[in-house]
């Protein structure tokens, strides 16, 4: 395991402050059922000239009607996707909801949901921590070293590890502690300055429409980000446009239109193949574009390694820009918490890809892999906007750094 220089600690001192005093709690907040994730990956497509419009079929602008039909909401597929949908993207065909059953959260309190949703990672990470500084009995290098062990294996990567340890040592109070479980508050509190800087929140442009454009890899969630962004927007009363840029996927394109049935958005699409920067110009060029508050445009998964796909997303990109200069104005990746360290691999393509805006953060309750959110925050000058931690699509929740730290170490 490779390590970085170090500097030793002073083994004297006095025992710190009641930890408690660190602790806080969060707002109370309700909660619903969610929709699955993306799959599938699509094939390359040829690139038209970036500075032409794409030629193709007018886009087909489908309004729903307020009395759409009904449909089940799933646990961990397409909201509303038929069976023969879900297996074409690889995923479980619906099941009835089960989230209903569970109490409210204004009982349980958004914190203890947090921390519940977070307790892989919690166990993976502080859990862990927690357990080796009971073997010691006092502050030393020893134990600093199976921390950093600890740290990295919950995919805090070796970089950012390196960074909070060294912040640990030196910290005056860390410098002279006799117990060790008085590190835990100053681990807290390093862990806590990394992801709370530069953060913001996703917020819609003064004059409309907003236009974000979403992307990432194959399984990661975008559609049903999309989707509970819709729901979210829709509640607090705003015009929302879905643009089905994923054409080389029918489960996609199918599974955004239920999403707008059941948000009551509108959705533009074009027939399966077509050129996803024709959908995006057609989209943004219709008359009443400009009449939408929010515009979410959903683009086809592709690995970040993958060259003549990563050329097509710029493409999308400037396309864009030629019909709203000053669009997107958010570019959204959308990341699995479950890929570990592959997440800034993403993060980095994407990035000099199309310039990303904020990260979406899925699955982050399904993972002992949570720490890669700390790696990102350190490595990446791009807030975390979302996160993903639960089913329900409320689940889809601003990230408060606060919150976060506070669900991963209070006992």
């Amino acid at each position: 395991m490779p390590r970085a220089k170090r500097r030793g600690m002073d083994g004297k001192t006095t025992v710190m402050s009641d930890e408690s005093e660190g602790k806080k709690r969060g707002f109370l907040r309700r909660l619903f059922g969610r929709g699955g994730e993306d799959a599938a990956e699509p094939q390359a497509v040829p690139s038209d000239e970036a500075d032409k419009r794409p030629e193709s079929d007018a886009a087909e602008v489908v309004e729903l009607a307020a009395t759409a039909p009904n449909h089940d909401e799933t646990a961990g597929s397409a909201i509303g996707l038929t069976a023969e949908a879900a297996a074409d993207a690889g995923e479980k065909a619906p099941e009835p909801e089960a989230a209903a059953t569970e109490p409210s959260e204004d009982k349980r309190g958004f914190l203890s949901r947090l921390k519940q949703r977070l307790g892989k990672t919690k166990a993976g990470l502080v859990e862990k921590v927690r357990q080796v500084i009971s073997f010691h009995t006092k502050v030393d290098e020893e134990l600093l070293e199976e921390i950093e062990t600890i740290l990295v294996q919950a995919d805090v990567g070796i970089e950012t590890t390196t960074k909070i340890l060294d912040e640990v040592r030196r910290n005056r109070e860390a410098r002279r502690v006799e117990d060790p479980e008085a590190l835990i508050p100053i681990i807290k509190e390093a862990i806590l300055g990394i992801t709370s800087h530069s953060e913001r929140t996703l917020t819609l442009q003064p004059v409309p429409p907003t236009v974000m454009l979403v992307v990432g890899v194959n399984g990661t969630g975008k559609t049903t980000t999309i989707g509970k962004l819709a729901k979210q927007y829709r509640d607090q009363g705003k015009k929302v446009m879905m643009v089905a840029g994923d054409t080389f996927r029918a489960a996609a394109v199918e599974q955004l239109a239920v999403w707008a049935e059941r948000t009551g958005s509108q959705i533009v699409k074009q027939p399966m193949g077509a050129d996803p920067g024709a959908v995006c110009y057609d989209a943004l060029a219709s008359a009443g574009a400009r009449d939408f508050d929010v515009i979410l445009i959903d683009t086809a998964g592709r690995l970040q390694t993958k060259t003549n796909l990563m050329e097509e997303l710029k493409k999308i990109s400037r396309v864009i820009k030629k019909v709203m200069p000053t669009a997107p104005h958010e570019t959204l990746l959308v990341l699995d918490a479950t890929t570990g360290q592959n997440a800034l691999s993403q993060a980095k393509l994407f990035s000099e890809a199309v310039g990303l805006t904020g990260l979406v953060m899925t699955k982050l309750d399904g993972t002992a892999k949570g720490g890669i959110l700390i790696a990102l925050r350190d490595q990446f000058d791009v807030p975390v906007l979302k996160i993903g931690i639960g089913e329900s699509v409320d689940d889809l929740r601003d990230f408060e750094p606060q919150a976060f730290v506070d669900a991963l170490f209070e006992k």
